[in-house]
């Protein structure tokens, strides 16, 4: 490269990027990227707000000399630092594409001092460990530890699973005089069947609230959807025994296997908020961190 400062170190948003280890961190934690889409993030941090031609940054990752196809090359880079920022080209908050001219980094840069990596050095370490243990004790998905999938895959699995509640809500509440039979021969028949229909009663708006979020793209609407989420966990997997109520049109062992898939529901809802169903990624984290 051709900046020859000894320490070079930027910081963007949650992001810092050590262009002389060639490292990007988040949040302390390392963030995995290849050289050659490092160095072109390294040029497009130390020109935040200008362009950078494709012309330039094939200079730079290829002498003169060699025969590549840069365009096909570059491209490639700029979307594996896509990948690794959780940034998408329709919608950018650190790369941006500028047609037949070139890309611009148009988040704000903070190049940190020399004094201050020093001093820094064995705090990051230390944060980065302290960082490393808490995800391996963790239980649920960070969104780093998720595959990064196209939003319209992801935000079409997570209306399913809303679709597929409400169906649940609306069918239990159309068969009532079956699903009471069914309780009768429960130990207290009453107080579940009433807690049945108050449950279905209350969530079908909440689901209809969930659908018209994520479809209208409500804002700050992945924060709400996390917020919520802890509140319909315990009512999903009270409802994940629905296929019970079909036992006079399938069998035990089958209504059994169908719970079990749908246990794992409300997680899979969580993993798809966090993909990018309901919001950015910084308002959600915003929302893991509480």
């Amino acid at each position: 490269m051709s900046d020859s400062l000894p320490d070079r170190r930027y910081r963007f948003g949650v992001f810092e990027a050590d262009a002389v280890t060639g490292e990007l961190r988040r949040q302390g934690m390392r963030v995995r990227l290849n050289a050659q889409p490092f160095q072109v993030l390294s040029m497009l941090l130390e020109r935040p707000g200008e362009v950078l031609t494709r012309e330039e940054i094939s200079r730079q990752l290829w002498p003169d000399g060699t025969f590549v196809d840069y365009e096909h090359g570059v491209n490639s880079a700029v979307n594996r630092i896509r990948e690794a920022l959780g940034d998408a080209a329709s919608n950018p908050r650190f790369v941006e594409t500028l047609a037949r001219r070139g890309y611009r980094f148009v988040a704000p840069v903070e190049r940190i001092a020399p004094s201050e990596t020093v001093s820094d050095a064995v705090s990051s370490e230390e944060q980065t460990a302290v960082a490393e243990t808490k995800a391996r004790s963790r239980i649920l998905a960070t969104p780093e530890e998720l595959p990064k999938i196209s939003h319209p895959v992801v935000q079409t699995l997570f209306l399913l699973l809303q679709l597929m509640y409400l169906g649940f809500y609306v069918g239990a509440l159309a068969n009532l005089a079956e699903i009471e039979d069914l309780f009768s021969v429960l130990p207290r028949a009453s107080q579940a069947f009433a807690l049945l229909v108050l449950t279905a009663a209350v969530l079908i708006p909440v689901r209809a609230f969930v659908l018209c979020a994520v479809l209208f793209h409500a804002p700050r609407a992945g924060e709400k959807l996390l917020k919520l989420w802890r509140f319909l966990l315990p009512l999903d997997v009270l409802w994940s025994l629905s296929p019970f109520l079909l036992l006079h049109h399938m069998s035990f062992g089958l209504a059994l296997s169908c719970t079990a898939l749908l246990v794992y529901s409300p997680f899979a809802q969580r993993s798809l908020v966090l993909m990018g169903a309901g919001g950015a990624e910084h308002e959600i984290s915003a929302v893991l961190q509480k």
